[in-house]
């Protein structure tokens, strides 16, 4: 099984390497930084392709697929992880900042996904997993540029599922809440100290990582983890209510 994961070299993107891998995978693994990618290689023990790139061009998200492959074989599974998320009070975001997350997080798994799925389709076979947000379902306080990126996500992955029905190509739609990983903590580190982020569930990158693997293995249509946070998903409404109530309030610095 060929596993192209974006987004490969930390946090989830670093952990669902080492889970797919661990499972027998051979694994294309495209991000930012070679050094780290360089070295996820060295410890895993199936074949890997490692691919250097900016995917927040989109003109050139899809340019390893050819190579990767010629190498590997047909990609049987897409792991669209890669994304940044901008956390300040929204009249301050950065314009040209909050466009690149939006290219990064929504049109470079947009063309990955219309790259590799005609040949899934004609295959009759593979998986594209998309990495949303629980942001998606509950948007956040002071992640306006994110909110959105993710809400997008969401919603071009679950209308996909519904589309290849059928086809023998099914869509997993991922909705981590809060995980411990270099991005979660910098996110946090921009809101106030509150009670509510205290006592809010937090999971790991590895337990995540654990789950979209058995996702894929069984054909599930989505992955909420931590699991608590299910409950979003069949009462949107009232989550969006508490989440708006009860959030931390961001941090707002003198622009």
């Amino acid at each position: 099984m060929h596993v192209a994961i974006t987004g490969a070299s930390v946090g989830i993107g670093e952990a669902l390497a080492r889970a797919f891998a661990a499972k027998g995978a051979v694994v294309s693994l495209v991000a930012r930084r070679k050094e780290r990618l360089d070295a996820i290689a060295r410890e895993l023990s199936g074949r890997a392709f490692l691919h250097q790139a900016d995917l927040s061009r989109p003109e050139c998200a899809t340019d390893w697929i050819a190579p990767a492959e010629k190498e590997l074989g047909p990609i049987d599974v897409l792991v669209n992880n890669a994304g940044v998320q901008n956390v300040e009070p929204t009249e301050l975001a950065g314009v040209d900042a909050g466009e690149m997350l939006l290219r990064l997080n929504v049109l470079t798994p947009l063309r990955l996904t219309r790259a590799v799925l005609p040949g899934m389709l004609a295959r009759r076979s593979g998986a594209i997993v998309d990495i949303a947000s629980m942001a998606a379902i509950t948007p956040m306080p002071g992640m306006y540029y994110y909110n959105a990126s993710k809400g997008a996500l969401a919603n071009a992955s679950e209308g996909l599922r519904g589309e290849l029905r059928g086809t023998g190509v099914h869509v997993v739609t991922v909705y981590p809440g809060p995980v411990d990983t270099d991005m979660g903590r910098k996110g946090y580190e921009k809101y106030e100290p509150s009670l509510t982020a205290r006592l809010s569930p937090v999971g790991t990158a590895d337990g995540l990582a654990r789950l979209v693997v058995r996702a894929v293995e069984r054909k599930k249509a989505r992955v909420v983890y931590p699991r608590s946070y299910g409950v979003a998903l069949w009462f949107p409404r009232i989550a969006r209510w508490v989440t708006s109530r009860f959030s931390p309030p961001i941090k707002r610095l003198s622009a």
